[in-house]
C-alpha cells in the first residue's frame, strides 16, 4: 500500500517549524530529510524514523516496524499530532544521523 499525499502534507505541516525539511518520493512512499540527512520516511501512512539512541530515548516504548519487506526495522512515531514533539525529535536526532553520501 502506498502512502497518501495528504498524510505527507500533514507530516510536513507538523514539521514546519524546522528549516530544511525535504522529502523524496520513492516507490509510492516518501523519504524524509532534515538538513540533508535522512531521518526516516513515510511508509503505508506511518511515520518511521531511524532507531538511533536519541530517538529511542525520546520514545522508549516505540514499536519497531518494517517500512517494507526486506528492510531494516525502524521506530514507529505514534505522537505525530504533537508538532512540538516532532520538532524536538528531529532536532535531537540530527547530530547522531550519518552525513549524506556524496
Amino acid at each position: 500500500m502506498a502512502s497518501s499525499r495528504e498524510y505527507l502534507d500533514f507530516i510536513l505541516e507538523q514539521l514546519s517549524d524546522l528549516e530544511e525539511i525535504s522529502y523524496r518520493a520513492m516507490m509510492g512512499e516518501f523519504i524524509i530529510y532534515y538538513r540533508g540527512k535522512i531521518v526516516g520516511g513515510i511508509y503505508d501512512d506511518r511515520l518511521l524514523v531511524k532507531p538511533i539512541d536519541s530517538a529511542k530515548s525520546l520514545m522508549p516504548t516505540a514499536s519497531y516496524e518494517l517500512p517494507y519487506e526486506g528492510a531494516k526495522k525502524m521506530l514507529l512515531v505514534n505522537d505525530v499530532d504533537s508538532k512540538n514533539f516532532l520538532t524536538r525529535l528531529f532536532d535531537s536526532m540530527y547530530d547522531e544521523l550519518p552525513a549524506p553520501k556524496k
